[in-house]
């Protein structure tokens, strides 16, 4: 007898069409190469629209949902202010033992529902800021491209569907189905990191004019040999008031904002330059290779190597 996982696929306005379609396609693949590989477990996707979330969260008791998948949006007006039918279907169908998945932004429609205070969480990193300041009660990690916390499932950038829905067919039937999916669809099925596509572009309207005079010399002089009291001189501060401002307007603080701005002038110079490594590394204020190297891989999460062999 063949185990049914049912699907919700939330198709509400401006849902990234190219995701509703892509991940019914892709469980709909999935199903045939568990059939070929005798599993007897089948996805059955179900498409429900803004019209129908009403009638979707009264008949959820006799149609209970297995997973719950809110696709990416380009719409900020929506993800920002969910309809109360969605957020009331999102909490009925959780309350249910339904699995709450998010691809990209709409990972504010899943903090909308309470669901995911005091949880770790992620979004696309362009949106950082404003999730963290519109939900300071969930833990970002704008490093993962996904995290799956078990009964909510949170993916990172406007194509992390397909991850999304890879890790879905790895937990819901087998890994090496998923596998051959991957195979089948010709996509890396390894681990990925939001931070290998991340860029830092520092913000300055904070309103702290003091912190953004400092800022703006880190910008110019990034490359000269920086330390806290030179940056706490140029604020006209104590150590201690301007460590605490800096942190406050920019989430880094003084040297991990410095190390911030060296890395991803490393990342321009080796997509559009023929510079080796250690010649970026003197040009970016580091006499020690070896230690930028370290603090490169710990931004970006992979190696200088790495980093040109996978984008140039």
């Amino acid at each position: 007898m063949t185990t049914h996982i049912n699907i919700a696929l939330i198709n509400y306005p401006e849902a990234l069409k190219s995701a509703i379609h892509g991940l019914s396609e892709l469980f709909t693949m999935a199903n045939k190469i568990a059939k070929e590989q005798q599993l007897d477990t089948a996805f059955v996707v179900s498409t429900i629209v803004q019209e129908q979330l009403v009638s979707a969260s009264q008949t959820i008791a006799q149609q209970p949902f297995d997973l719950v998948i809110l696709p990416p949006n380009s719409n900020e007006d929506y993800f920002q202010q969910p309809p109360e039918e969605l957020l009331s279907l999102l909490r009925t169908t959780h309350q249910s033992g339904a699995i709450l998945c998010s691809a990209c932004a709409s990972a504010f429609t899943l903090a909308h529902t309470g669901l995911l205070d005091n949880r770790t969480a992620t979004t696309h990193w362009q949106l950082a800021e404003k999730f963290s300041a519109t939900f300071p009660q969930v833990k970002l990690n704008i490093e993962s491209l996904l995290i799956n916390d078990g009964d909510i499932i949170c993916a990172g950038g406007l194509m992390s569907w397909l991850d999304l829905g890879l890790e879905i067919v790895a937990q819901c039937m087998k890994p090496n189905i998923m596998r051959s999916l991957g195979k089948l669809l010709i996509v890396d099925t390894g681990k990925r990191e939001q931070r290998y596509y991340g860029s830092f572009t520092p913000l300055f309207n904070h309103g702290n004019e003091a912190i953004v005079n400092v800022q703006h010399y880190i910008q110019a002089n990034f490359h000269q040999p920086m330390n806290i009291s030179q940056l706490t001189q140029l604020a006209f501060m104590s150590e201690r008031t301007f460590l605490r401002h800096f942190t406050r307007a920019t989430s880094l603080k003084p040297m991990q904002y410095i190390q911030r701005v060296r890395v991803q002038k490393a990342c321009e110079l080796l997509e559009t330059s023929q510079q080796s490594f250690e010649q970026i590394s003197a040009s970016v204020g580091y006499d020690d290779v070896n230690s930028f190297r370290k603090v490169f891989i710990k931004v970006i999460g992979l190696s200088p190597s790495a980093f040109k062999a996978r984008f140039v």
